[in-house]
């Protein structure tokens, strides 16, 4: 999980479930490669005091750590990325849950058609 999500009562409730959580801690790059303006000025690293914080900065140093949460790159986030940028859809225009999850059906069928045609092509 990205910094946002970072939570010690979610991590424990997961440990608890016998699931090993991988949450960053913090930002790994301060500044996006391909971000053209000009970068911010360097902020002081914030303490780190909280025991499943400092559990988990040690867990994410390790090598296979690092692979596990390296592969979030190449697996869903993409596509959210290209459901945004290719086909435009930024926000959910229905209200409810069932509503939203038949509108995300939609977007991801239209995401998928879009694959298989262009696969199709090639």
């Amino acid at each position: 999980a990205d910094t946002g999500f970072a939570s010690g009562p979610a991590v424990a409730a997961l440990e608890a479930r016998g699931i090993e959580p991988l949450v960053a801690i913090g930002r790994t790059q301060p500044h996006r490669a391909y971000d053209f303006r000009p970068p911010p000025q360097p902020k002081a690293s914030r303490r780190i005091t909280e025991p499943w914080r400092l559990a988990m900065l040690e867990k994410l140093e390790t090598p296979n750590a690092k692979a596990l949460y390296a592969r979030r790159k190449h697996t869903v986030e993409p596509v959210f990325g290209s459901i945004k940028a290719a086909l435009g859809f930024t926000r959910f225009h229905l209200r409810g849950l069932a509503q939203v999850a038949s509108e995300w059906t939609l977007i991801a069928l239209a995401y998928n058609c879009r694959r298989l045609h262009r696969l199709r092509l090639a």
